[in-house]
């Protein structure tokens, strides 16, 4: 072989190696740089908040659906018929008994008194007469000077002028009893609703309701219990002393009512349509937050009080297994599988999965995996339970 062609054939192989060793070497380094990345990514710890879990005394707990009712309710009637003269009361008020609401037009109602009393008048003169001449009429008979035909009719006369009185009387209270009617006053203690009809309208028994009062305290708050738990409350002998089961409710917005109430009514039928028994609690309503027709959410709570220990519901996490929560153990995200019985205010009751003291991520959730590192931040204990 010609020498030159051997120099061009020793370049070409050079050039091959060069090129191939290039890329072996990219490869190692690209391969390198994919391996350390992700484990240097791996130890950045992730700001989260955590709270403590918590043992606190917890008592057996059942939560229903309830509406506040008022214990009276009444809609104000106009019971005679006549113009509108006054409107006595401010809306939204509190009102007493016996508290003025609305005047009605008084004219045609005394009048009415008037013509039954004069009536009245009119029958005891009657009366007075028939009495005089029985009397007389007696002392003829006695001295045989007029048959006992005629005192027969004298004594009838009298029993007619008396039975005269006794209409005419009722007539003259049905008329007093009208012109009361039109004084309308507030038959309870309450609140009382907007007026419906304003002054100046004629009124009557056909009008409808003028305005609604409802008492304020004590307030009802029924709720359907289902029949299921009511056996199962039975069995467990806490039906048998109703006066023990203490009665708390929250509002829409998850916030607790400072009072305690009590069950004071248990229905004796099943709703065959929901399967439930109405039952009815007497809530304290001193300050008036509890508005008649308020929905809310009523507890009950029943039996001695047990250590439990609770956990904020921010710090529940669900998946296909079930429910779990993430620790912070030696500096790292750790998952804590739990069974989690009922509320407890804005936390949940964990009847299994911990033993109280675990620092328990609730901010943060989102960026953190178990076995990640952490950086944790106690947060306050109002702002956990939120």
């Amino acid at each position: 072989m010609p020498f030159n062609s051997q120099r061009r054939e020793f370049g070409s192989n050079l050039v091959a190696q060069v090129n191939v060793g290039g890329r072996v070497l990219c490869g190692a380094i690209l391969l390198m740089c994919a391996i350390v990345a992700p484990a240097d990514a791996q130890q950045v710890a992730v700001s989260v908040g955590t709270v403590y879990a918590e043992r606190k005394a917890i008592s057996q707990t059942l939560d229903f659906v309830g509406r506040v009712e008022a214990i009276d309710r009444v809609v104000i009637l106009a019971r005679v018929k006549g113009y509108l003269e006054a409107v006595l009361f401010n809306e939204g008020d509190y009102v007493k008994k016996g508290d003025p609401l609305y005047r009605i037009e008084k004219g045609q109602y005394l009048a009415a008194v008037e013509q039954a009393q004069g009536a009245l008048d009119r029958s005891k003169a009657a009366k007075i007469l028939a009495e005089i001449e029985l009397q007389r009429g007696e002392k003829l008979l006695a001295q045989n000077s007029i048959p006992a035909q005629e005192v027969d009719r004298s004594r009838a006369a009298d029993v007619r002028a008396q039975g005269q009185i006794l209409s005419d009387q009722a007539s003259l209270d049905d008329a007093n009893i009208n012109l009361g009617y039109t004084e309308i006053m507030s038959p309870i203690v309450g609140k009382i609703s907007k007026t419906n009809i304003t002054i100046g309208n004629v009124v009557g028994p056909d009008s409808g309701a003028l305005t609604l009062i409802v008492s304020q305290d004590p307030m009802y708050v029924t709720f359907p219990v289902s029949q299921r738990d009511l056996l199962q409350a039975h069995l467990n002998g806490r039906v048998d002393d109703i006066k023990n089961i203490k009665v708390r409710i929250r509002f829409a917005d998850g916030t607790p009512y400072d009072k305690v109430g009590s069950i004071n009514f248990i229905d004796v039928s099943v709703n065959r349509a929901t399967d439930t028994v109405l039952t009815r609690a007497t809530m304290p309503n001193p300050s008036g937050v509890l508005i008649d027709g308020q929905l809310v959410t009523v507890v009950l709570e029943a039996g001695q009080p047990e250590e439990k220990v609770v956990v904020p519901q921010a710090a529940l996490i669900a998946d296909q297994e079930g429910i779990y929560i993430l620790v912070v153990e030696d500096g790292k995200a750790a998952a804590k599988r739990i069974k989690p019985g009922g509320k407890s205010g804005t936390n949940v009751v964990v009847n299994e999965g911990l033993k109280g003291g675990e620092q328990v991520i609730v901010e943060g959730i989102q960026s953190v995996r178990p076995g990640q590192p952490v950086q944790a931040s106690p947060l306050p204990k109002t702002l956990g339970r939120n």
